[in-house]
């Protein structure tokens, strides 16, 4: 039998008035929520906001369009401050794969190019950098990087596929079916020396990560609010620093083309921007509520609790080892091993997803890479140790009964 760990539960007295966590957002009592990653959670204040600024928008459109720009200048400047960085290179955009979409529609065309990409990106974005690699007649170079690789180990894997002709490396931050971190700031140095441009898919990272861009020089990069920052949906922005920061243009033509970068973003004709106005709501309810330094040490410190109890939950019942050693740990995402054969694709673990979901009511996420299925815990202030026990009771044993009947 394998041995299992003892985990720790944090104290909810870190975070203050544990009902508090729980009554600031809209989340259905009815549902297990444990997979905050993927599409967030909107504070009930930010909710408001939203809402407030949608009335206003509706009551005078006329009215509310013009100074529409001027707002949205605005709201990046905040975003820029909680991201530290300068808003002149931020422009807002709906999503992570939005913002790295228009980058590859903005890059001049360069025709071979190729492009690096590595077998951990988003299947979104690895899509969309295959589309541009196929519109140039270049190609597409994946690195292979093992789940438990050394930042170090990482690194030189990218760096083995650079080339004479490799024109543009698409690396995540933090990566989505895998959480774990890659070592984007000595690939960008890299990238840099060479003359080759990068863009930072930084998806999960804004609210994980305190000062997210210190240290790393990169042409582009991407990350949602929307996730761990709590902002309303659709909102991200987009960080460009290099020499092409000046050739990206919004997906959408509109009457702010002429202007420079970032300030064309700003103006995107009858788009509702409600949800980028009310982002810095957000970002500050949490900060004033429990400070994000605090937050972060709480994601982290349930992580492990949750991460050591699953994985124990499903050792006393198959007697494998279900821990994931990652080479490089994200605080708030882990992955727990499913039971073999289950989940090992990408369509296998959305399905599974699904049948959790309506069977059970946990909202869940489930993750494949090499083919290995993966349960992808993550965690926000609102979730508490009970709901990984929870999990642990409800959906561990009905997981192994799956796999053990092959379904």
């Amino acid at each position: 039998m394998t041995e299992t760990t003892t985990a720790i539960a944090p104290s909810p007295l870190l975070l203050g008035d544990g009902n508090l966590a729980r009554t600031a957002w809209t989340l259905s009592p009815d549902i297990l929520h444990v997979n905050h990653g993927s599409f967030g959670a909107v504070p009930l204040v930010a909710q408001q906001e939203q809402n407030l600024l949608r009335s206003e928008m509706e009551a005078a459109p006329v009215i509310w369009f013009p100074k529409l720009p001027a707002m949205v200048a605005s709201t990046r400047e905040a975003i820029a401050a909680f991201l530290r960085a300068d808003a002149g290179d931020l422009a807002l955009v709906p999503n992570a794969s939005a913002g790295a979409s228009v980058v590859y529609s903005s890059l001049p065309v360069t025709p071979g190019l190729e492009i690096v990409v590595t077998d951990h990106g988003y299947g979104a974005v690895t899509m969309g950098a295959e589309r541009l690699a196929r519109r140039w007649d270049g190609t597409v170079r994946t690195a292979r990087v093992p789940l438990d690789a050394t930042p170090e180990e990482a690194h030189d894997a990218i760096v083995a596929e650079l080339g004479d002709k490799t024109g543009l490396i698409v690396v995540d931050q933090i990566t989505s079916a895998t959480a774990r971190f890659l070592p984007v700031d000595t690939v960008a140095a890299v990238a840099r020396e060479r003359g080759i441009a990068m863009l930072v898919d930084a998806a999960h990272v804004p609210g994980l990560v305190a000062d997210p861009l210190a240290g790393l020089d990169c042409d582009f990069w991407v990350g949602n609010l929307h996730k761990f920052g709590c902002a309303p949906r659709g909102t991200a922005a987009l960080i460009a620093r290099g020499p092409l920061r000046d050739e990206l243009y919004p997906l959408i033509d509109s009457w702010g083309a002429p202007q420079r970068f970032p300030e064309r973003f700003d103006t995107q004709g009858t788009v509702d921007a409600t949800a980028y106005l009310a982002a810095p709501t957000a970002l500050d309810f949490i900060g004033s509520t429990w400070g994000w330094d605090a937050t972060r040490r709480y994601l982290t410190e349930l992580a492990d609790y949750a991460e050591a109890t699953i994985a124990a939950a499903f050792t006393g019942l198959t007697g494998e080892d279900h821990r994931v050693h990652p080479g490089a740990q994200v605080n708030a995402l882990r992955l727990v091993r499913l039971p073999t054969g289950l989940g090992t694709s990408h369509a296998e673990a959305d399905a599974l997803r699904d049948r959790v979901a309506s069977e059970l009511g946990i909202e869940a996420a489930f993750t494949s890479f090499a083919g290995v299925g993966y349960f992808r815990l993550s965690t926000h202030v609102y979730n508490t140790p009970a709901d990984f026990e929870e999990f642990a009771d409800r959906c561990v044993p009905a997981l192994v009964a799956l796999a053990a009947r092959g379904e």
